[in-house]
């Protein structure tokens, strides 16, 4: 229980922090305190103290001044759809919403980029730029409530990287107030810069540990040709990558993506969705290519009878309307939606992708001798090196229990990780789900040199304090 000293001392900032906000950006009620303290992670006790909703830059500033004074954390929070617990306040922060500085302020028709704040929601974006007949194409399943702000600190990937790569590809320049409060601009959207040391990219992907994205120019692009949806049902796993190989010397991906029969089953359980074909198959590969004459759909087909020739696919379906795309995407996008009843602890792991099918051959034996009672889903980014485990929690178990038994066959999954030289997360970041693990990804002087940036960034260790490390 509090003594009378931190009350006292709750007070004091509390008041302050009136001085900064008006009443409507200041919560303090429980259910809000819940609701925006925490992110799509269900496994940790959320503590917040408060919750702001600056709309300048110089109310981001002068609270961090104020956090500086009175030694309190601040959590910076965007659609909160993370994964790893980045955007969970539980030391008593307060958690530094961005949904009031939501608005696009500029645009460059001749440089085609586009400068935000960084409350702007990707699905926003990505349709005021189809308004302005370009295209953004970093896109996921949460487009909808995810923010640029967010996606920048996560640097999010998602369906399209193996065509249009990671948000840190589409950055061009960045406002951020670091730990001290003081304003600083990066690289100001110039393609060529070679003036040192480029502390845009340190920011991206920094999980919110450095400072707070106040502004953000984008870069757009041409819109991409028409685009086909394939479905392929597959036998193994050591088949996924051997489509995938041949596809990339045929078409033009866009996605490649894989998920299991569990997981289709699920979907189809939550969403009444059919089935893309009637033949049922352990695998599933969803591919997306790019359609730009005439002639694409006979290719695209001939890729497939090869594939079936080689006894690669079982079977397989090619979209032949928009509607019928988007439905074959949802099979893939709405997993995670289908399983969040299921309280599923999730991986995200990465190799290189001529590691994947070794990966995926090692992790099966563990994961079906670690857990051979326990529904366990796998789907993933496979295109690009990245799988996404979901182990289901089963019915009347203890949160607690769950998690401690799922932690420790982690290390067995890491272990394998490591041993290909991949990454523990491949876009979900560390946050605090992932940080007693790092060590699995980066070595000690890496991780002694990321302390140090930290240091010289937040000096008084209150932006996202207990993120990615510990000190």
């Amino acid at each position: 229980m509090p003594n009378s000293s931190e009350n006292s001392k709750k007070q004091i900032w509390h008041e302050a922090l009136g001085k900064i906000f008006s009443a409507e950006q200041i919560k303090t009620d429980a259910e809000s305190l819940l609701y925006f303290g925490k992110d799509w992670t269900t496994y940790y006790n959320i503590n917040a103290s408060a919750i702001v909703f600056p709309e300048t830059t110089e109310q981001v500033q002068k609270l961090v001044k104020l956090a500086r004074t009175h030694k309190i954390g601040l959590v910076p929070s965007g659609g909160r759809t993370g994964l790893s617990g980045g955007a969970c306040a539980t030391q008593g922060e307060i958690v530094v919403s961005f949904v009031k500085m939501n608005r696009i302020l500029d645009f460059n028709s001749i440089e085609q980029t586009v400068v935000c704040q960084p409350g702007v929601v990707t699905e926003e974006l990505q349709k005021w730029a189809v308004e302005k007949n370009l295209f953004y194409p970093v896109d996921f399943a949460a487009r909808g409530s995810s923010q640029i702000g967010g996606n920048i600190a996560t640097n999010a990937g998602g369906i399209k990287v193996l065509r249009y790569g990671m948000t840190r590809n589409w950055v061009t320049g960045l406002k951020v107030v670091t730990g001290t409060g003081e304003l600083i601009e990066l690289n100001n959207s110039l393609i060529k810069n070679a003036t040192g040391y480029d502390l845009r990219h340190l920011m991206i992907g920094s999980e919110g540990t450095l400072g707070f994205i106040v502004e953000a120019t984008m870069q757009l692009t041409t819109p991409p040709p028409e685009c086909k949806v394939m479905v392929l049902g597959v036998e193994s796993l050591d088949s996924i990558m051997k489509i995938f190989s041949e596809f990339q010397k045929r078409l033009t991906l866009s996605a490649f993506e894989m998920f299991s029969e569990l997981a289709l089953s699920k979907v189809l359980e939550q969403t009444q969705l059919p089935r893309p074909f009637s033949t049922a198959c352990p695998y599933y590969v969803l591919a997306e290519v790019e359609c730009p004459h005439s002639e694409s759909e006979s290719q695209i087909l001939s890729a497939f009878e090869f594939t079936l020739e080689q006894g690669w696919v079982i079977d397989g379906a090619l979209s032949q309307s928009a509607e019928q795309g988007k439905n074959f995407w949802r099979l893939r996008e709405d997993i995670s939606e289908s399983l969040a009843k299921f309280s599923p602890y999730k991986n995200d792991i990465s190799v290189s992708i001529s590691k994947v099918p070794e990966l995926m051959n090692k992790l099966d034996i563990i994961l079906k001798k670690a857990y051979p009672t326990w529904e366990v889903v796998w789907f993933g980014h496979v295109g690009d090196g990245n799988l996404h485990i979901n182990i289901l929690r089963p019915q009347g178990m203890a949160k607690e229990m769950f998690v401690k038994e799922c932690q420790q066959v982690d290390v067995m999954v890491f272990e394998s990780v490591r041993a290909l030289n991949g990454a523990i997360s491949a876009e979900h970041g560390v946050g605090l789900s992932k940080k007693s693990f790092l060590n699995f990804t980066r070595s000690a002087a890496e991780i002694n040199l990321m302390k140090s940036i930290k240091l010289i960034f937040d000096p008084d260790q209150i932006v996202n304090p207990g993120k990615v490390f510990d000190f």
